[in-house]
């Protein structure tokens, strides 16, 4: 059993990246995720940074896409397209996640699995991504500003202590290429 923090001054702060990666066609890379946090869920690729090491957020990304896609790609081959900061999410963590786009389209054949411990790894249309089970914050806010800012860039931060949630984008830089 879980014990929930009191309050969102005892709950611990994670970092974390998540990645996002378009096929030729546009469609999106997404986890069917066997694991918390989200379990049941469609997510992006990603995970936590190794804070320990002193992991670096460009750095995680490629390490991530590498561990649960088997592609391997260069620091240069991502960018940095988003930063959410959430408070209180699921009144357990406090996140800071890094979003980034992979800078050129993935073949299918370069993805080495689809099926690996964390989940199965699933193409889809991003007109479809709304109707698959995905966290209310990426619902709401992070999914339709990662689409609206490909090329881009933006900052929000997300207070999930309150309900409804409650959120403030900060930055918002749009690219005018099409998406």
């Amino acid at each position: 059993m879980t014990t929930r923090p009191a309050n969102a001054d005892d709950m611990p702060y994670r970092i974390a990246v998540l990645c996002y990666l378009y096929d030729h066609e546009g469609k999106l890379l997404l986890l069917h995720r066997n694991k918390p946090p989200n379990a049941d869920m469609y997510s992006p690729v990603g995970g936590k940074m190794e804070l320990d090491t002193g992991e670096g957020p460009h750095e995680c990304a490629v390490r991530e896409i590498v561990e649960e896609t088997g592609l391997e790609l260069a620091i240069e081959d991502v960018r940095l397209t988003g930063i959410v900061s959430e408070r209180a999410y699921e009144k357990e963590t406090h996140w800071l996640i890094y979003l980034f786009e992979v800078m050129r389209p993935i073949a299918h054949n370069e993805v080495q699995w689809t099926q690996f411990d964390e989940g199965k790894l699933e193409w889809h249309e991003l007109d479809q991504v709304m109707n698959l089970p995905i966290p209310e914050t990426d619902r709401t806010i992070m999914f339709p500003l990662i689409q609206e800012h490909r090329g881009g860039f933006f900052m929000v931060h997300i207070d999930c202590s309150v309900d409804p949630m409650r959120w403030t984008v900060h930055e918002s830089v749009k690219a005018n290429v099409p998406a």
